[in-house]
């Protein structure tokens, strides 16, 4: 694993933390409850050691009834006067990704970089 997917698994399963993400300790063959996982440092070792990857749904598990919550999250275009850009609401932004991580969406694309595991149905029920 390069250090740049090391960096991105650990900022992704730090934002994850408060949600309840269950990681996989590869070497060990054992879950790992967030719960569990220690600080930030501990969890750059347990990264590097113990070959640790958290369970993420892929967007494409997302349900009929996900997918009218998070349409509420999408940016609201506004056009710039003098760039005709598309500019987004920042808060609206950092609800839609916080929304994601709590229902372990895998938006920043892990599972395909074999940073994450698909999680099974049902696995993160409660949320």
């Amino acid at each position: 694993m390069t250090q740049e997917e090391k960096q991105l698994l650990l900022q992704d399963l730090c934002a994850r933390l408060p949600y309840g993400v269950i990681t996989k300790n590869c070497k060990k063959n054992s879950d790992v409850p967030a719960h569990l996982l220690p600080h930030v440092n501990g969890i750059k070792l347990l990264i590097a050691e113990y070959d640790l990857k958290p369970y993420l749904r892929p967007m494409s598990s997302m349900t009929e009834e996900e997918k009218k919550e998070f349409k509420a999250f999408h940016c609201v275009s506004e056009w710039h006067p003098e760039f005709y850009q598309a500019m987004c609401n920042l808060p609206n932004i950092n609800n839609m990704i916080n929304w994601l991580d709590k229902k372990m969406f895998d938006h920043r694309g892990l599972i395909p970089k074999g940073l994450a595991l698909e999680a099974t149905e049902g696995m993160y029920k409660n949320i």
